[in-house]
C-alpha cells in the first residue's frame, strides 16, 4: 500500500495572486512572532493544575471536539457514543482504538472544511504526522501519537509552553471554588496565566427546571440567603467579585435571544417568587430572564468584569440524543437573531458608562454588517466579537472582516476566540485566524486603500492590543 501524505504548504489559504500573496506572508509573519491570547475557551483547569496525562489519542482529539462529532454522525452516520461521547466516559483500549478507526476511515467527510484543516495542522505541527488518515493508516497513527502522550513533552503543561499560549481562560459555573486556578496561582512551579470566566447561564433561566435547586446552590456559594429577588442579586454580586479576585476579566452569558427590557422592581421580585415555586410560565421565564441578564450589566458597571454574550443557539436540538448523551456533543444548531432593539434597553443604561464593556458574538453573519458593526462604531462600551461556532471557517472570517470593518473598525473587535475543548486545536485555530487577517489586510494594500506600514501595525495589534483592550487585560 502506498501511504498518501498529509500537506501542510507554507502558503496555505493564502491568496493565489502571486503579489498579493507576498504580502499577505509578510503580515502574517508580523502577526506570528507573537504569542496566543485565549481569552474565551473550555479547556478544563484541572488539566493544567494537575498536569495530567492525556490517555489516549481519542480522549485527546477526538471526543472533545464537537465539530468533528457532528460531522462523524451526520456526513457519515457514526453513532456519538462510539465516538467517546460524552467527554469522560470510560473507554478501554479497544473501544479507543476501534472510535479512531471511525475516524480515519471517514476522513473523506472532512473535505473543505475547518476541521480538515485543524486536523492537518495538528497531526503535522504538534505530532509530526504526516501520514493521510484512513482505514488503512488508522492503527499506524493511533500508535505514533498515543507513543508520545506517553511522555513529558506532551503533557498539558508543556504543551502550554509550547504551544506560545500567554494567556488561556476557562469557562467556570458559579458556584465552583476555582480550586484549581487558585493552585495555579500558588505554584511556583507554574509560570503561565490561566484565569476563570463567570458563567451564570443556568442561574438566570428562571422557567428551566431545576431553578430553585441552582439558586440554593447560588446562594450556598455566596453565604447569601436568596429567597428574595434582591438577595439573588447579592448573591451575584459576591461571587463576582469573587471571581474577580482571583483573575477573572469576563462573565459569559448565551440566551435563546439577546433581550435585556426591565421588570419594575414589585414584577421582578412577583415572577422570582413564581419561579422558585416552579409555576413560572415560559414567557415570563423569558421576561425575567432578560431583567435578570440587564442586572448582569448592572453588575458589571460595578466590578468591571467585560460581559461577553452569544444568544440564538438551538442547543440540543436532537432531544434523543441529549437524552441519551447529555449536553455539548454538538447537537447545537445556529438560529437568526436581532441585536438592536433587543440591547437598547441595556445600552441605554450602561451603554456610555465608563467601566461597562460588552463583547457580542452571533452564529448569525447577517446581523454583522445591519447590527453588529454599528453598535460598536457608535458605543464606546461595544465590542464585536469574532466569528466563531461555526463561523470560524476561512471564508466566514473573511467575510466577518468585510461586513465589520467599515463601521466597526478594526479597533472596536475582539481578536480571535478559539471557544474549543480540544486543547491541541488551539494553534491551529489561532493559525487560520492570523491567516485570514492578513489576507484580508493584503488585499487593502495591493488596491492601495491601506499602506504597508498601517496594515503591519493592524496585523500585530489584532494579536495583542486589540484582544487585551476587549477583555481589559492590561
Amino acid at each position: 500500500m502506498t501511504k498518501k501524505k498529509l500537506e501542510l504548504h507554507p502558503d496555505r489559504l493564502f491568496p493565489a495572486d502571486e503579489k498579493v500573496r507576498g504580502i499577505a506572508r509578510e503580515l502574517f509573519a508580523a502577526a506570528n512572532q507573537h504569542p496566543i491570547i485565549s481569552p474565551h475557551g473550555h479547556v478544563p483547569p484541572e488539566w493544567l493544575a494537575e498536569d495530567i496525562p492525556f490517555n489516549d489519542p481519542v480522549s485527546m482529539l477526538l471526543t472533545p471536539d464537537h465539530y468533528t462529532n457532528r460531522i462523524l454522525h451526520g456526513t457519515a452516520r457514526v453513532d456519538l457514543a462510539d465516538l467517546g461521547v460524552p467527554v469522560g466516559t470510560p473507554m478501554t483500549e479497544e473501544q479507543s482504538r476501534n472510535a479512531w478507526r471511525l475516524f480515519c476511515k471517514n476522513w473523506w467527510a472532512f473535505r473543505g472544511t475547518a476541521v480538515q484543516f485543524w486536523f492537518t495542522s495538528e497531526f503535522v505541527d504538534v505530532f509530526g504526522v504526516d501520514i493521510r488518515p484512513s482505514e488503512e493508516t488508522a492503527d499506524e497513527i493511533y500508535d505514533i501519537i498515543n507513543e508520545q502522550l506517553k511522555t513529558d513533552a506532551f503533557k498539558p503543561r508543556a504543551l502550554y509552553k509550547r504551544f506560545n499560549i500567554s494567556l488561556l481562560a476557562t469557562t467556570d459555573d458559579p458556584a465552583s471554588d476555582l480550586r484549581y486556578h487558585k493552585q495555579l496561582n500558588e505554584d511556583p512551579t507554574w509560570d503561565g496565566k490561566v484565569i476563570p470566566t463567570f458563567r451564570p447561564d443556568a442561574y438566570i433561566e428562571p422557567a428551566r427546571p431545576g431553578f430553585k435547586a441552582l439558586t440554593e446552590k447560588l446562594g450556598e456559594a455566596a453565604d447569601q440567603d436568596v429567597s428574595t429577588y434582591e438577595g439573588h442579586v447579592e448573591a451575584m454580586r459576591k461571587i463576582r467579585r469573587f471571581f474577580k479576585k482571583n483573575g477573572a476579566v469576563s462573565s459569559d452569558h448565551s440566551h435563546r435571544d439577546a433581550g435585556t427590557a426591565r421588570l419594575s422592581d414589585r414584577e421582578a421580585a412577583d415572577l422570582y417568587q413564581q419561579a422558585l415555586a416552579g409555576k413560572i410560565s415560559v414567557e415570563d421565564g423569558d421576561r425575567l430572564r432578560r431583567h435578570m441578564l440587564n442586572d448582569q450589566a448592572r453588575l458589571a458597571c460595578e466590578d468591571g468584569l467585560v460581559m461577553t454574550l452569544h444568544p440564538a443557539v438551538f442547543r440540543n436540538h436532537d432531544e434523543a440524543a441529549f437524552a441519551r448523551l447529555g449536553a455539548d456533543v454538538g447537537g447545537d444548531v445556529p438560529m437568526a437573531t436581532e441585536f438592536t432593539a433587543a440591547l437598547q434597553p441595556m445600552l441605554t443604561e450602561y451603554g456610555n458608562h465608563e467601566n461597562f464593556q460588552t463583547v457580542l458574538f452571533t452564529m448569525d453573519q447577517d446581523v454583522f454588517q445591519r447590527e453588529l458593526g454599528p453598535l460598536a462604531g457608535y458605543y464606546p462600551s461595544v465590542f464585536v466579537g469574532a466569528p466563531w461556532w461555526f463561523l470560524d471557517e476561512p471564508d466566514a472570517m473573511r467575510r466577518y472582516r468585510e461586513q465589520v470593518t467599515p463601521y466597526g473598525t478594526f479597533y472596536k473587535t475582539s481578536g480571535f476566540i478559539d471557544d474549543t475543548r480540544a486543547f491541541a486545536s488551539i494553534p491551529a485555530r489561532h493559525d487560520v485566524a492570523r491567516r485570514m487577517d492578513a489576507v484580508y489586510l493584503a488585499r487593502l494594500v495591493a488596491e492601495h486603500r491601506l499602506a504597508l506600514d498601517e496594515a503591519q501595525e493592524i496585523a500585530e495589534a489584532l494579536v495583542t492590543t486589540i484582544p487585551s483592550t476587549a477583555f481589559k487585560l492590561n
